[in-house]
C-alpha cells in the first residue's frame, strides 16, 4: 500500500530516530492471499470474486471524504516548495505552515491505515499517534473505520481493514503454555483487543494496542470469570454472566472503560447465565441466550438501562437461536438493528422489536461451516454485518470474509477478502475508532 511513498518517507526520515523508524512496522501493507504462487481452481476463483468486489466496496458512511496518504505528502512538499527551512524532527513541528490545530484537524480525516506511517514523519507526529489523543476526538466527532480482528490458531491474531481492503499484521501474543490450552473470549473496545483467558489456577487477561502494536498484561476484572456475553460501545465495554473458577454459573456484571483500564461492578442480572451473547442497541446492553445449568437453556434476554442502572427481563428474545451442545447465539447489532445467524439452518434472522419475535431474511454465505455454531463469527462492522469463515479442504483451509449491507431484500453476500488460513475462527472481535 504505501511503497509509493517510499521516497517520501525516506526523505522525511532523513533525521529522526532509529527507533521512529522501526515504529513503522506496524505493517499496514497488503498481503497475498495465499503464499504458494501455483493457484489451484478455488484461488482463482477467489481472486476474480476478490477483484470484482473491489468495485462494490464502499468508505465509511461516517467520513466519505477520507483523503490519501498522498493529500498529506503533498502538503509537505507544498510547504518545501515555499523554501522553508523545516527541521522535522523539531518536536514543535507539524506540517508547516498549518498550526497544531489545522494539523490534527488533517489527521482526523486521514484513514487510521496511515497512522502508523505519519508516526514516522518527526517526534511531534510520534508521539501525537502514541498518545491515544486523535482516537478520542475521533470518537468525539463520531468518525470511525471498524477493522475486524480473529483468530484461527491458539497465539495468533489477524486484522483486516475492509475500507482500504488490506490485511494488517497483528504480533504474536506471548506464549503463556497455560493460557494456550484454555477456552479465551476476546473483547475489542477503545483502542484495545482485549483476550481473556485461564492460567493454572487464576484468570489472567492479554491486552494489545494499536498505539504501540504491542501486547502487555491488562486488568483483570472484579470477579474473573469465562463464558460470559460481552459487547462495547465507544472506549466502555460490559461483561455479564458467565463461570468463576469453581464453576458457579453468575449473574453479575461489570463495565470496563479501556481509558482508564478500570473495572466497575454494576447490578447484578435477574437471571445467572452462562454461554450468553451481548451487543448494544440503541444504547442499551442486551444478554441473549445462554444456560442456568450444565442442561436447561434460557430463551430470555436481559436488557441493561446504563442512565437508570437496572435490568429488564425480555421473554422469549432468544428462542431457538441455540441449542445446548451449540455456540452461544451469533448475534450482530447494525444500524440499531439486531440479526443473527441461525447456524443449524444457515439463516439470517432479524429481531422484530415491537413483536419481540424473529423474522428470517434469507441465507447465509453458501460456504460459511461451522460445528454447531463454533468456528464461525458474524459481526457487525459499520454498515456491514460481517461472516467470517471457510471451508477446510485436503490443502488446508481459506478464510472468506463475506459482507452484506442490510437492506429491505434477502442477503446478498459478497466475499470481500480470503487468504489460506486455519478455517475454525476461535476468537473475532470489530474494533471501531
Amino acid at each position: 500500500m504505501l511503497e509509493g511513498d517510499s521516497d517520501f518517507i525516506s526523505r522525511v526520515l532523513q533525521s529522526s530516530s532509529e527507533q521512529e523508524a522501526n515504529w513503522i512496522c506496524v505493517d499496514y501493507n497488503f498481503m497475498e492471499s495465499s503464499g504458494n504462487n501455483k493457484k489451484r481452481p478455488l484461488e482463482e476463483e477467489v481472486e476474480e470474486q476478490e477483484q470484482d468486489d473491489q468495485v462494490k466496496r464502499k468508505k465509511s458512511p461516517q467520513h466519505p471524504d477520507t483523503p490519501d496518504i498522498k493529500d498529506v505528502q503533498h502538503a509537505l512538499e507544498n510547504s518545501d516548495n515555499h523554501g522553508n527551512d523545516v527541521d522535522y524532527n523539531d518536536p514543535s513541528t507539524f506540517i508547516n505552515p498549518l498550526d497544531r490545530e489545522l494539523t490534527i484537524s488533517c489527521l482526523l480525516h486521514l484513514s487510521r491505515s496511515y497512522y502508523g506511517t505519519v508516526a514516522c514523519i518527526n517526534s511531534s507526529f510520534h508521539s501525537l499517534i502514541r498518545s491515544g489523543e486523535l482516537y478520542q476526538l475521533r470518537r468525539q466527532m463520531e468518525i470511525a473505520e471498524h477493522w475486524v480482528y480473529f483468530s484461527c490458531s491458539v497465539l495468533e491474531w489477524e486484522a483486516y481493514d475492509p475500507y482500504r481492503a488490506c490485511w494488517i499484521t497483528v504480533p504474536k501474543m506471548p506464549p503463556t503454555e497455560s493460557f494456550m490450552c484454555s477456552d479465551k473470549e476476546s473483547l475489542a473496545v477503545g483502542t484495545d483487543l482485549l483476550v481473556f483467558g485461564r492460567e493454572l489456577n487464576s484468570y489472567i487477561v492479554l491486552r494489545y494496542s494499536i498505539l504501540t502494536n504491542s501486547w502487555s498484561p491488562g486488568v483483570v476484572m472484579n470477579s474473573p470469570r469465562c463464558l460470559f456475553g460481552s459487547a462495547s460501545l465507544g472506549e466502555k465495554a460490559i461483561v455479564a454472566g458467565g463461570t468463576n473458577a469453581q464453576g458457579d454459573i453468575l449473574s453479575s456484571a461489570e463495565l470496563y472503560n479501556s481509558e482508564t483500564q478500570t473495572w466497575e461492578t454494576l447490578p447484578s442480572m435477574n437471571k445467572a447465565r452462562k454461554m450468553c451473547s451481548g451487543v448494544f442497541m440503541d444504547r442499551k446492553f442486551y444478554v441473549i441466550g445462554g444456560m442456568d445449568s450444565n442442561k436447561e437453556m434460557l430463551t430470555c434476554g436481559e436488557e441493561y438501562d446504563l442512565e437508570r442502572g437496572s435490568w429488564r427481563v425480555i421473554p422469549n428474545m432468544s428462542a431457538g437461536l441455540n441449542g445446548a451442545s451449540g455456540a452461544p447465539p451469533l448475534v450482530a447489532v447494525v444500524n440499531n438493528d439486531l440479526y443473527a445467524a441461525h447456524y443449524a439452518d444457515k439463516e439470517v434472522r432479524k429481531y422484530n422489536k415491537d413483536n419481540n419475535a424473529w423474522v428470517t431474511l434469507g441465507k447465509l454465505p453458501e460456504r460459511s461451516v461451522s460445528v454447531n455454531g463454533w468456528g464461525l463469527a458474524f459481526r457487525a462492522c459499520g454498515e456491514w454485518l460481517i461472516v467470517i469463515g471457510g471451508p477446510r479442504g485436503s490443502h488446508g483451509g481459506i478464510i472468506e470474509l463475506n459482507s452484506w449491507i442490510p437492506n429491505e431484500g434477502p442477503p446478498e453476500w459478497n466475499m470481500i477478502a480470503s487468504k489460506h488460513s486455519g478455517s475454525f475462527v476461535y476468537n473475532c472481535a470489530v474494533m471501531g475508532c
